[in-house]
């Protein structure tokens, strides 16, 4: 159940940090915004356990997991900005 919460939480996470981080390289389409976003949470949890804040078998929860989505948008809209000559 650990895994399926962390999607659903993530991809929640995934447009609220769409919404509050806006930009020109961000992604467009909103099936790529929830992946970014649960890639997020699972960033934020797997962080959050090697900290020693959550537990073996918790995630983050909502506040974390959209810190950690907001940090996978701005590394996307980082590589998604450059551009190769």
């Amino acid at each position: 159940m650990g895994i399926i919460w962390t999607i659903i939480i993530g991809f929640i996470a995934g447009v609220i940090a769409k919404f509050i981080m806006p930009g020109p390289n961000e992604p467009q389409g909103f099936i790529l915004t929830a992946i970014l976003g649960i890639v997020g949470a699972f960033v934020a949890s797997f962080l959050g356990q090697m900290l020693g804040w959550y537990g073996p078998d918790e995630g983050a929860g909502l506040v974390g997991a959209v810190i950690g989505a907001i940090i996978v948008l701005f590394v996307y809209g980082y590589f998604a900005g450059r551009k190769t000559a």
